[in-house]
């Protein structure tokens, strides 16, 4: 056989292959594209069709302010809610718990009926990191906790993901900006940034403006606005 001959039928099929993987990145970035731009439109206004809700506790003071956010929630539309708080946070779930039985017996009280209707859940997380934990180490756990993240994800599939800093949110939100890009599921994203934060955002929530993953990411002091002008100030919420 000529071996020139196979020359350039080599040279085509590297070339078909090429283009092929330029396009498919070119489609990719345009969905990217797409996604940034649709992200933050507002809810639809559907009453009559409840929005599933992913609800990420963090611990200790972020727990607090959730729960503080949850209590004006409009819980007839907001439902199923899903609970994920790390794995190693024992309180957060029982809190929230604590949140839901006390709307069962609201519902009891108002109508004297079995409030059937009742069907959030609580669910662990791996955490990416733990305080004081090396930099090396923590790609192994981040890699686990994203892994974790993806199934969690494909079990609730929410419509909406509410968070306020736990380093927990990261890897979920993370997966359902993917899930976003790949037309899995569109999971609106909002952020609500610790009170405590008054010059600077926390590392979650700078990771989320800056990757712009979040669709909203609401402050409480009108510095952190002017700071980060695509952050919304709605001052203070406790």
């Amino acid at each position: 056989m000529d071996k020139r001959n196979g020359c350039p039928h080599a040279a085509l099929a590297s070339n078909a292959t090429f283009l092929s993987a330029i396009f498919v990145v070119t489609l990719i970035l345009v969905r990217l594209l797409y996604v940034v731009y649709c992200s933050g439109r507002p809810l639809s206004k559907r009453s009559s069709k409840p929005i599933s809700t992913l609800i990420i506790l963090g611990s200790g003071g972020h727990t607090a302010e959730m729960l503080n956010l949850l209590a004006v929630l409009q819980k007839d539309r907001f439902k199923p809610r899903s609970y994920v708080a790390a794995a190693t946070d024992n309180m957060s779930l029982q809190k929230a718990q604590l949140l839901e039985n006390s709307l069962v017996a609201e519902i009891l009280l108002q109508d004297g009926t079995k409030a059937s209707d009742n069907t959030a859940q609580f669910m662990k997380i791996y955490r990416s990191r733990e305080v004081g934990q090396s930099y090396i180490t923590s790609v192994w756990t981040t890699l686990i906790a994203l892994a974790h993240a993806l199934w969690l994800m494909i079990k609730i599939r929410p419509e909406v993901i509410l968070c306020n800093g736990p380093g927990t949110c990261i890897p979920l939100c993370a997966i359902a900006f993917m899930f976003k890009v790949l037309g899995i599921r569109w999971s609106s994203i909002f952020y609500v940034e610790s009170i405590a934060r008054v010059r600077r955002l926390s590392l979650s929530g700078l990771l989320l403006y800056k990757l712009r993953m979040a669709d909203q990411l609401f402050v409480q002091w009108p510095k952190l606005q002017q700071q980060y002008p695509r952050a919304i100030y709605v001052g203070r919420l406790m």
